[in-house]
């Protein structure tokens, strides 16, 4: 089963906020992205039953290994569309929108493609 964007958004929320803090939590996720608690158990309830994620008795939420293969991916193209829309002298408020947009419907092979083309 393929990830869909919105699940794809939530690993690459849960990959950016174990960066910055210990434990991340529902509510932690829910605050980074704007969603209300319901909306946020719905999706890691779904998250879970599809081990992406893990969730300890203490309610800390962390990637399995296919979540974090996938959040690292979403992360990865996040990082480098923006940054070649912002070279491209696009504002960078609009660059990051655009990649977050451009990360979840980019096919591998064009993802690929472009990062050897900016390496030369």
């Amino acid at each position: 089963m393929r990830l869909q964007e919105s699940g794809e958004m939530y690993l690459e929320t849960i990959l950016i906020l174990s960066q910055r803090m210990e434990n991340v939590r529902a509510i932690d996720i829910g605050e980074e992205m704007g969603y209300s608690k319901p909306s946020v158990s719905r999706a890691l309830k779904i998250l879970k039953e599809n081990s992406y994620i893990n969730v300890d008795k203490n309610g800390y939420i962390t990637l399995s290994k296919t979540g974090q293969e996938i959040a690292e991916k979403i992360y990865e193209r996040h990082q480098v569309l923006s940054e070649i829309l912002i070279k491209l002298g696009i504002d960078p408020e609009i660059a990051i929108e655009d990649a977050c947009r451009m990360e979840h419907v980019i096919s591998d092979t064009s993802f690929e493609a472009i990062k050897k083309y900016i390496r030369k």
